[in-house]
């Protein structure tokens, strides 16, 4: 081996054993080719999986980065699906190949709700920072970020026919936006806490919302499209809710002199439910609304038709006509009234009962009435349910549930197989073997709650330890549990095989050591021999033990206790030989090398610890993780180890040098175990996130300098991203509107990539100008001077021309931060750039976004220098020109392509862009008409 050692890294390979996170909503999508109702998106840590319900098979997914997916929502044409980030961030992605063009930066904190408008051109996104924020789809860049709530905001709904967005939030307000105008123009004070769910009725003229009480709220909406009607009174100011008990409507109208819409509370609904709204759903046509409390029971409501209430309360008011008559045998009975209320026009269909918890809920209306539903459970399950609308008998039927690839609870033990190719990973209920390279569950079989496992040498059987203190015996081949053992009074914490194979030894809570040897017994009923354990001595101790394991030579066993020392005894005489002490807090895991050397212990007090096994001497001291280290184990044949802590990092460790080689960052929550193969290509990590991770060993070896460095410098541009956000000038504070997009180190590179190209630009001009100089006085043409290898590279393109390829491959959501934080000694040279630009009819589009930006940001400084004037006088008279060309050849297409609709749709009696706008309903709306028209006067 050569002066230096040569470290390999280990890459992210695989994330499974998780069905849906629960951070995440889940939602129906359709794919390609398939049926309504077949397909589900949820959110699996930082990817979306989709899953084909019928066959419980994962069809695609969509690959996100390093944080966790907070929302998601499918897009109308059901094309693209938008997710949200733990960082904020939102990513748009194609169902059709799983890949992500456009992403948007704006929040600070984890997106809380996306919603798209009806035509798909619209985002709007809601999240923990109390912001909301519109976005342009198609344009890829924000609209503008709207400011008014004071906590997360839990739900965002676009208005169909008007410009209006309805806002709810943690901070029990529902606030009106008016997106013209980009203002609050009405908040809704009628709740005592926070608003969890809301979902809009009856053609948006209903407004249903779910609070911390078990009432579902209802609020009527009346539009008033012209304002407030001459000589109206004007309306009196919402008082406080501390003012006044009853829980009628409060509105703060917060712009009385333009009203656009008056809300009035309807009544509420009640749940059976008494805690709070978890979760609420409507289908596309809001005739079904669906909510959950934090228990196993969906309830599902009918919004009944206008006709159908009508119905309903001509023959309520029928039989109270009747009644009357009958009470009172006169002519002369009064008029009986029957009011009409919520609970006539929002009737109870059924409860569907889940079989655990449940976490989110979607429906979707299919033809024929029936409605499917979708729920994430929170214990790593998906269920669908269908309901016939139409039936009188109404109960949901269970059609698929997703189980197979997860466990219900966190798996606490994972074990290799000899052979590198079997993963066993065992939970509170389930133990499961997995292979390794098609990560497909070959085993699942039903235990107690597993604490540790191995694989019985020859892979056929395993052995878990449980918490009640058993072992027990599974025989892989046929999936069944051999036999149980009664071992310990008390959890079973660790187990360990013997180098030999022979046999094992086992540690627990009752303060015992006990060494088994491997038997074959005769099965009477089996009429075989099967494998069983046979106990054969046991070492008492002081404390309980936490964690036991053999020298690979087995002359040791060193033991881990409660009161924070680790006892290494001879394996032969039990005899004591060495106290490792120093830990603070209990040491929960240890492993010894290869070669009987060393050993590693980690402990509660998040250091590791390295001793040698000789005169049990403390060779180094290191702090691990930023909480306690949960597992260790050495990588098989050197003295290379890792560790798993609760600070839901992995890490690696050189033992020689003491040196943190790696760390190993993905999972979301704290990192129970870790299991690496025996020849150390791969390593699987289990979590709360009730994901498990698969690592693999590359080729690509490790500098540790260069390691170092690479950390730095992502420390030093998170602390640059998270620098003070540029100021816009002209923004008031505080500002109900403001700028949707954030300073992102994107943005910040993107800047330096547009200055860089100016000052390439300013000195391939300053070349030009001195060898124009050069020229005139030598009297002569001289040859031109050297291009910048940059441009030459670029295929010999003008300096003037790169300036705008780099601007051009800013990403269109950055654009705006990107030039906010240019310094405006580079404006001057920029507008007259520009203005080149647009004379050629370069980009006009492009140009003249950037040129409107910079001058309402700049206005100030460009006005009042003088130098500029006639740049920007060419600017106005140029791009009115060029807009107007642009504008007329769009007018000229856009009227060519109505023409060639209305010739098409004459010949072949077609509807083009029916679904879009609905004028084919409406066609043949208007022709029934006729016809009946027709019949009449006939």
């Amino acid at each position: 081996m050569g002066l230096t050692k040569q470290y390999l890294r280990y890459a992210a390979s695989a994330v499974f054993g998780v069905i849906g996170s629960q951070k995440a909503n889940v939602a129906f999508v359709t794919m390609r080719g398939g049926e309504r109702g077949r397909f589900v998106a949820v959110a699996a840590c930082e990817h979306v999986f989709i899953w084909d319900v019928r066959k419980a098979e994962k069809v695609l997914i969509l690959k996100g980065n390093k944080h966790e997916v907070t929302y998601l929502c499918p897009s109308p044409d059901g094309v693209h699906v938008a997710v949200g980030y733990e960082d904020g961030a939102v990513r748009i992605f194609s169902l059709l190949n799983g890949e992500s063009n456009v992403s948007f930066n704006g929040h600070k904190s984890a997106v809380t709700v996306i919603r798209y408008d009806t035509l798909g051109s619209r985002l709007v996104t809601g999240s923990k920072d109390t912001d909301v924020i519109v976005w342009d789809v198609i344009n890829e860049c924000g609209l503008y970020r709207l400011k008014g709530h004071k906590d997360a905001v839990t739900q965002a709904l676009f208005l169909k026919d008007k410009n209006l967005l309805v806002t709810s939030s943690k901070d029990s307000f529902v606030k009106w936006w008016d997106l013209d105008t980009q203002h609050c123009f009405k908040t809704m004070l009628g709740h005592r806490s926070e608003v969890w769910g809301m979902a809009l009725l009856n053609q948006e003229s209903r407004l249903i919302t779910g609070s911390a009480d078990s009432e579902l709220r209802a609020w009527d909406i009346n539009y008033l499209e012209e304002g407030r009607e001459a000589g109206e009174p004007k309306e009196k100011k919402g008082k406080s809710l501390l003012d006044d008990d009853d829980d009628e409507e409060e509105v703060v109208d917060e712009s009385p002199e333009e009203r656009i819409l008056s809300c009035k509370k309807a009544g509420s609904l009640l749940r059976e439910a008494r805690d709070r709204v978890v979760s609420m759903t409507t289908d596309a046509k809001a005739k079904v609304l669906a909510c959950h409390g934090s228990d196993t029971v969906l309830e599902v409501f009918s919004v009944l038709p206008e006709d159908e209430v009508e119905r309903v309360m001509a023959k309520k008011l029928k039989r109270a006509k009747k009644k009357a008559r009958d009470a009172q045998n006169a002519e002369d009975a009064p008029e009986p009234v029957v009011e009409r209320n919520l609970a006539n026009e929002i009737v109870r269909l059924t409860n569907i009962k889940a079989s655990a918890n449940i976490r989110w809920v979607d429906c979707l209306m299919c033809a024929g009435g029936e409605l499917k539903i979708a729920m994430l459970l929170q214990n790593n399950t998906v269920e669908t349910y269908s309901l016939k609308t139409t039936d009188k008998n109404l109960t949901g039927t269970k059609t698929s549930r997703l189980t197979l690839g997860g466990h219900r609870t966190d798996a606490r033990t994972l074990a290799f197989s000899s052979d590198n190719i079997a993963i066993l990973s065992a939970s509170g209920d389930t133990v499961k073997v997995w292979n390794r390279s098609t990560l497909q569950v070959i085993r699942t079989m039903a235990c107690e709650y597993a604490l540790c496992s191995l694989f019985v040498p020859g892979d056929r059987q395993i052995i878990l330890g449980t918490k009640s203190g058993k072992i027990q015996i599974f025989d892989l081949a046929s999936g069944t549990l051999m036999e149980t053992v009664d071992a310990h009074n008390g959890a079973l914490w660790s187990l360990c095989l013997s180098p030999d194979q022979r046999g094992i030894v086992t540690g627990g809570t009752d303060k015992r050591v006990k060494f088994w040897e491997f038997e074959l017994i005769m099965d009477k009923d089996a009429a075989q021999k099967r494998l069983t354990v046979k106990h054969m001595r046991t070492l008492q101790l002081d404390e309980d033990v936490l964690c036991v394991k053999y020298s690979p030579d087995q002359r040791l066993l060193a033991v881990s206790l409660l009161d924070c020392t680790v006892k290494v005894f001879y394996t032969d005489t039990l005899k004591f030989f060495l106290s490792l002490y120093g830990h603070k807090l209990p040491v929960l895991c240890l492993d010894i090398s290869h070669d009987s050397a060393l050993i590693a212990t980690g402990s509660a007090d998040r250091n590791v610890k390295i001793w040698g096994l000789d005169f049990g001497d403390c060779h180094r001291s290191m702090f691990a993780h930023d909480d306690s280290v949960m597992f260790l184990q050495f990588v098989p044949k050197t003295h290379l180890f890792f560790t798993a802590g609760k600070d839901k990092k992995i890490k690696q460790w050189d033992a020689d040098k003491f040196e943190h080689i790696q760390t190993l960052e993905g999972h979301h929550r704290e990192v129970w175990c870790l299991a690496i193969s025996p020849n150390g290509d791969h390593i699987v990590s289990s979590s709360h996130d009730k994901s498990l991770r698969l690592w693999e060993r590359t080729r690509e070896p490790i500098i540790l300098e260069e390691e170092r460095e690479m950390e730095r410098e992502a420390e030093f541009e998170e602390g640059m991203a998270k620098g003070d956000e540029p100021v816009v000038p002209g923004e008031i504070k505080d500002a109900e509107a403001a700028p949707a997009a954030k300073k992102t180190i994107e943005t910040v590179k993107a800047a330096e990539r547009v200055m860089e190209a100016l000052e390439l630009y300013r000195s391939e001009s300053r070349k030009m100008e001195e060898h124009q100089i050069a020229c005139q006085s030598a009297g002569k043409q001289l040859s031109p001077p050297k291009a910048n290898p940059v441009l030459v590279a670029f295929g010999n393109v003008s300096p003037s021309r790169y300036v705008l390829d780099v601007i051009k491959k800013v990403r269109s959501s950055e654009l705006e931060v990107s030039l906010l934080v240019l310094p405006f000694p580079y404006i001057p040279d920029l507008l007259s750039l520009f203005n080149c630009y647009v004379q050629d009819g370069l980009e006009v589009e492009l140009v003249c976004r950037c040129l409107f930006f910079l001058l309402r940001i700049h206005f100030g400084q460009i006005s009042s220098n003088q130098m500029l004037l006639t740049v920007i006088d060419e600017l106005r008279i140029n791009t009115i020109s060029k807009v107007r060309e642009i504008r007329d050849v769009l007018g000229f297409n856009s009227a060519g392509l109505q023409f060639l609709q209305r010739e098409v749709e004459s010949k072949e009696e077609v509807m083009f862009f029916a679904d879009a706008t609905g004028l084919l309903k409406e066609k043949r709306r208007k022709r029934k008409k006729r016809e009946r028209a027709i019949l009449t006067i006939a």
